[in-house]
């Protein structure tokens, strides 16, 4: 089977790096490990959204914007704030403080020191709504994560992530959500 794709105007492309020019191939084991990372991520992902979807009716993102909210003094932040404390686009978060203000669990309210900047304000409503699904949360990370692991294996797993979100971080710019980094 053919796929066929729209051409694409030229454009001039940028001259690779070093490491795109003679990229360092994974090896067998490494290829291993990076599908078995993939697949644990993804999989853990998309259960802990269904168990939340079913138990309580949030998906996983609007979960994650409903805890950075509870976070913080007067469950309140910038959207941008907030955007980037969950890792989200601003478009991907306007559109979910949207869904999350039409179940009355989120406001929008300007922002006093800045005409252009909004806030997201937690609201009642929606911290009593976080508070009915995060025991479903939390019972979905320990069951499918933490109780699959030795304790040994929890320390390791969270140096692990530690130096990767770090070295990730780092390499950031700020205010760079935008990016297209996606709530997990």
């Amino acid at each position: 089977m053919v796929i066929m794709c729209a051409r694409l105007p030229e454009q001039p492309r940028p001259a690779p790096t070093t490491a795109v020019a003679n990229p360092r191939w994974l090896d067998a084991s490494e290829q291993r490990v990076w599908r078995s990372y993939l697949a644990a991520t993804q999989l853990l992902t998309e259960r802990l959204d269904q168990d939340l979807q079913r138990e309580s009716g949030i998906p996983h993102t609007y979960y994650e914007v409903l805890v950075r909210l509870s976070e913080v003094e007067d469950r309140t932040l910038r959207m941008s704030d907030l955007a980037d404390r969950s890792l989200s686009s601003r478009s991907r978060l306007s559109h979910a403080v949207a869904r999350l203000e039409e179940a009355g669990w989120v406001r929008r309210e300007s922002c006093p020191t800045d005409r252009r900047g909004q806030l997201a304000v937690l609201t009642d409503a929606g911290f009593a709504a976080l508070e009915a699904a995060a025991p479903v949360h939390v019972e979905g990370v320990r069951t499918h994560l933490f109780d699959q692991l030795t304790n040994e294996q929890v320390r390791q797993l969270g140096e692990i992530c530690t130096a990767v979100a770090d070295h990730l971080r780092a390499d950031r710019p700020a205010g760079s959500a935008d990016a297209g980094a996606s709530p997990g």
